[in-house]
């Protein structure tokens, strides 16, 4: 069976929110909220790729600690600027 837009939307973001580290669940949870319905489908693809990644990794390329792979970087910029925003009250 093929997956609908919607149904990927719902899925992907639904991993987002349940990640399997809090810390995680609360940078993607609302960066799928707010940016998943506006990603093309190559940078959904690209997301859904990033989600398979380990939360330990994903903490540390969004805080600057470990370089991500090349492929990851202007995606986890984007996830990183989303949390900073929501984090210093700008939208």
């Amino acid at each position: 069976m093929i997956e609908t837009a919607e149904a990927r939307l719902k899925r992907v973001t639904m991993r987002s929110w349940r990640r399997g580290t809090k810390e995680m669940d609360l940078i993607l949870g609302p960066f799928a909220d707010a940016s998943l319905a506006g990603l093309s489908e190559a940078e959904l693809d690209l997301y859904d790729a990033l989600l398979a990644e380990n939360d330990q990794d994903l903490m540390a390329w969004i805080l600057g600690q470990s370089a991500p792979p090349e492929r990851f970087s202007p995606l986890l910029q984007q996830i990183a600027q989303a949390a900073r925003s929501r984090l210093s009250g700008r939208k």
